[in-house]
């Protein structure tokens, strides 16, 4: 049994998908991961992690527009506004989506379907310095 942890971090410019496929992916190849079970964790509470198509662009821009309507930024609506209009519906937005992932890894390969990615889901507007921790477990 082997274990392993790698903190990944990603720099933001504002509300939308950074994809890190391929840096978990080459993280895998480099530390001679077999198979297993890699959890993804996010250590903010303004931002996710989704698995999503990577094949459209439209896709991302859909989602997007999406929770813009779904979670609105108007101060008016909520308590907690201590970091501006998108502090609270950042909260919001990760709170209806995931923090944590976790992927089989089989033959050093992520068992990803063919149009799928794994993203970061930055949901506040100005630039962030996000931290993502990939824990594996497996031979």
């Amino acid at each position: 049994m082997k274990q392993d942890f790698y903190n990944l971090e990603i720099k933001t410019s504002g509300q939308k998908l950074y994809e890190f496929t391929e840096k978990t992916h080459n993280w895998i190849k480099e530390s001679n991961f077999n198979n297993g079970i890699i959890n993804l964790s996010i250590q903010h509470t303004s931002a996710s992690l989704i698995v999503q198509e990577n094949a459209d662009p439209n896709v991302q821009t859909d989602l997007i527009n999406y929770f813009k309507e779904l979670v609105p930024m108007n101060n008016k609506l909520y308590t907690h506004t201590t970091e501006g209009k998108d502090d609270m519906p950042a909260h919001i937005k990760s709170a209806l989506t995931n923090n944590q992932i976790s992927l089989s890894i089989r033959e050093s390969k992520l068992l990803l379907g063919t149009w799928q990615g794994i993203y970061l889901f930055e949901h506040r507007t100005s630039p962030q310095n996000r931290r993502i921790i990939l824990h594996y477990l497996g031979n």
